[in-house]
């Protein structure tokens, strides 16, 4: 990884450490707090590097859990207060995102 990688992975860590039980943030959410990436590539930092922080709080847009650890997400997000609806977090009552940065959900 060069720099600029280790600097967004690093970002990237930082900030899904700082999500709050129950809540979680959107793969693009994350993208938007930290001013650059996309999706994409914040699920490809979560999925290579993402074991050591709170992985269960980063969803997509539509409250999906991340694919293959669906059950495990949702059982410690159900066990923190994330509300559902059906396999899906309802992102209107369980979503976060950090007060000092502009909120990208409007």
């Amino acid at each position: 990884m060069d720099g600029a990688a280790d600097d967004f992975t690093e970002a990237v860590l930082d900030l899904v450490e700082r999500i709050p039980p129950g809540r979680v943030m959107a793969y693009g959410w994350i993208a938007a707090a930290l001013g650059h990436g996309g999706p994409r590539r914040v699920a490809r930092v979560m999925s290579a590097y993402g074991g050591g922080v709170p992985w269960w709080r980063v969803t997509t847009g539509g409250g999906r859990l991340p694919p293959g650890h669906e059950e495990e997400a949702r059982r410690r997000l159900l066990s923190e207060g994330a509300v559902f609806r059906g396999p899906r977090v309802l992102m209107a009552a369980s979503g976060w995102y950090p007060e000092e940065l502009p909120d990208p959900r409007g």
